[in-house]
């Protein structure tokens, strides 16, 4: 299966990331199938990213799965169809929306006592 995953680069505290489609079984930032862009958090809002917007779009409708952090880089970019070709979620969102939905905790029994 391929995923959507982004590979870290730079130097340390000065993130750099490329967002590649990958094989699952490789390794986080080993050998990709193609780049698809890059993403830099610290530089300034405007030239933060640079998305091949195709691409990115071929490998969703092929079936890639994007990875959570891709999916909220996609949404700021503009690029909303996750959704692979079965037309079933992709499961980065699968996962949001199981969380958002789980239970909340109850709060230990001592400090609900004090």
């Amino acid at each position: 299966m391929v995923v959507l995953r982004l590979k870290r680069y730079g130097r340390t505290h000065s993130p750099f990331y490329r967002l590649a489609a990958a094989d699952r079984r490789s390794p986080t930032d080993g050998r990709v199938i193609e780049e698809l862009g890059w993403f830099s958090p610290t530089a300034p809002e405007g030239k933060q990213w640079n998305l091949k917007a195709d691409r990115v779009a071929h490998w969703l409708s092929v079936g890639a799965q994007p990875s959570e952090t891709v999916v909220s880089l996609l949404h700021r970019a503009e690029i909303t169809n996750t959704v692979g070709t079965k037309g079933t979620p992709s499961l980065a969102a699968t996962h949001a929306k199981a969380r958002r939905n789980a239970p909340k905790k109850a709060p230990p029994a001592e400090a609900a006592k004090k």
